[in-house]
C-alpha cells in the first residue's frame, strides 16, 4: 500500500462521530443537524430537467475536457459575474467533477516530489482535502493559522524564508471555510508577490463564492488578478462548483479555470485519472450556469436564516455574520468539543467542534474554543436549532 496513506488524519465527521457515541441525545427532541456544510434548499427544477434532456448523452464518452458549449458558458459566466474579460474557453477552462474532486488531485498533478521536502501550504483551520492531497502528492504541509485577532487573515509571515523556498503550492479559499472571510486585494498582492518571487502555485477555491449578502460580490482571484494587471493568470487556478451556488452536491459539477499552461498540464492528468464528466451533467450544468434568478433566491433564503439565527444567539454567544458563506464561526465559553458534546446531549443539535477542522500550529490550534455552524437546513429548522443553542449556553453562563 502507499506508505503515504498512513500520514492521513480521520475526517471531521469521523472524529464527531466518535465524540458523539461517548453520550446519548435528548431522544425527546428531534435531531437537527448543524455540523456539515451539505445544502439543503430544493434543487431548482429546470436543472432536473435538463439533466433528463441530456440523458441520450449517456450514449457517447464524454471528453476530459467537456463540451465547447460548457467550457464556453462558464467563460462567459465568470465574465459577467466578476467583469472581466471571458477567459479563453480553449485553453483556460476545464469543467471537473465538483471542487472537492479537482482540488485533490491538483496536487498530484503539480507536486514535484523529485525536489527536496516539497510543501504545500493550506490556511489553519482548512478543509481537509488539501492537507490530504498534500501528503499524497508527496509533500508536507504548512500551515497559515487565521486568527480572530489579526480578522482571519492570511499571516505570510508566519512561515520562515526556508519554508516559503521550498513551497510549490498554496491552497487559499475565500470565501473562507469556516469564517467566511472574503481575502481583500490588498492580500491578493501580497500572494501574488510571494508566489512571483518563489514560482509556487495558488489554488484558490470558491465554492462560497455565491452565497454572499445584500449586492456584496466576493472579489475573486481571476479578478484580483485583472485589477493587478495579472493578464495571463500565472501560477493561479481558480476551483468553483455548483454544488452551494444551485444546490445541486449530488452532480459534482464544477470547473477550474486560471493559468493556460498549468491547465494544460492538469488536464493530460486528468485523461488519464479518467474523471471527464457525465454529458447529461454536462448539460444540466449549462443550465444552471446560465441562470442567475434562482441563485439570488438561494441567497436571500440564507440572508433571511442568518438575520434571525444571529438575532436568537447575539444575547449569550459572540456571533456576528460573515462577509460570504452559510457557515457562522463562533467562539465558545468552554472547550469547543464539550460545547458541541453536551448540546448534543442535551438538545440534540450536531455542531462541529472548530479543532477538528484545523491542526496545532506555530504553538496553537486556531480551531479550538470555535464551533462552526452550518445554516443549511430550512428555517424553521435553524430557527429551532438556535433556540436550543440559546437555551443550553444560558445555562452555561448560569452554572459558571
Amino acid at each position: 500500500m502507499n506508505l503515504y496513506l498512513d500520514k492521513l488524519q480521520p475526517y471531521p465527521f469521523q472524529k464527531l462521530a466518535k465524540l458523539y457515541g461517548e453520550v446519548t441525545p435528548n431522544a425527546a427532541l428531534k435531531p437537527i443537524s448543524l455540523h456539515i456544510g451539505e445544502p439543503k434548499h430544493a434543487t431548482p427544477s429546470f436543472i432536473k430537467e435538463a439533466l433528463i434532456a441530456g440523458l441520450d448523452g449517456l450514449a457517447n464518452y464524454p471528453t476530459t475536457i467537456g463540451s465547447d458549449a460548457l467550457r464556453t458558458t462558464i467563460s462567459n459566466w465568470i465574465a459577467r459575474r466578476y467583469g472581466i474579460p471571458a477567459p479563453n474557453a480553449k485553453t483556460q477552462i476545464l469543467p471537473v467533477n465538483g471542487s472537492r474532486e479537482a482540488l485533490f488531485s491538483f496536487a498530484q498533478a503539480v507536486i514535484d516530489s523529485s525536489k527536496d521536502n516539497p510543501v504545500v501550504v493550506c490556511p489553519n483551520p482548512f478543509y481537509q482535502i488539501y492537507e490530504g492531497a498534500a501528503f499524497l502528492a508527496g509533500a508536507t504541509p504548512h500551515f497559515l493559522n487565521t486568527l480572530a485577532d489579526d480578522h482571519f487573515a492570511l499571516n505570510f509571515a508566519q512561515l520562515p524564508e526556508d519554508v516559503w523556498q521550498r513551497t510549490q503550492l498554496i491552497y487559499v479559499c475565500s470565501p473562507g471555510n469556516p469564517n467566511g472571510r472574503v481575502m481583500p486585494l490588498a492580500e491578493w498582492r501580497t500572494l501574488f508577490e510571494l508566489s512571483d518571487r518563489y514560482g509556487f502555485i495558488i489554488a484558490s477555491d470558491e465554492c462560497y463564492s455565491e452565497i454572499y449578502f445584500d449586492e456584496d460580490q466576493p472579489l475573486g482571484a481571476l479578478q484580483a488578478a485583472q485589477q493587478l494587471g495579472r493578464f495571463d493568470y500565472q501560477n493561479l487556478v481558480v476551483f468553483s462548483s455548483l454544488s452551494k451556488r444551485s444546490n445541486v452536491p449530488g452532480m459534482r459539477s464544477g470547473f477550474v479555470a486560471g493559468d493556460a499552461k498549468i491547465l494544460e498540464k492538469f488536464a493530460l492528468y486528468r485523461t488519464y485519472h479518467g474523471s471527464a464528466m457525465n454529458p447529461a451533467i454536462q448539460t444540466a450544468s449549462i443550465a444552471a450556469w446560465n441562470d442567475e434568478t434562482h441563485v439570488a433566491e438561494n441567497r436571500l433564503l440564507y440572508a433571511e436564516k442568518f438575520a434571525k439565527v444571529i438575532a436568537l444567539l447575539s444575547p449569550v454567544l459572540p456571533v456576528s455574520k460573515p462577509d460570504a458563506s452559510f457557515y457562522l464561526w463562533i467562539k465558545t465559553p468552554v472547550a469547543d468539543t464539550t460545547f458541541a458534546q453536551q448540546l448534543y446531549r442535551d438538545y440534540n443539535v450536531s455542531v462541529l467542534p472548530g479543532s477538528f477542522l484545523a491542526r496545532e500550529a506555530h504553538g496553537v490550534n486556531p480551531g479550538a474554543n470555535f464551533i462552526r455552524l452550518a445554516l443549511v437546513a430550512s428555517l424553521d429548522e435553524t430557527l429551532e436549532a438556535a433556540e436550543r443553542i440559546v437555551k443550553f449556553s444560558s445555562q452555561l453562563v448560569a452554572s459558571s
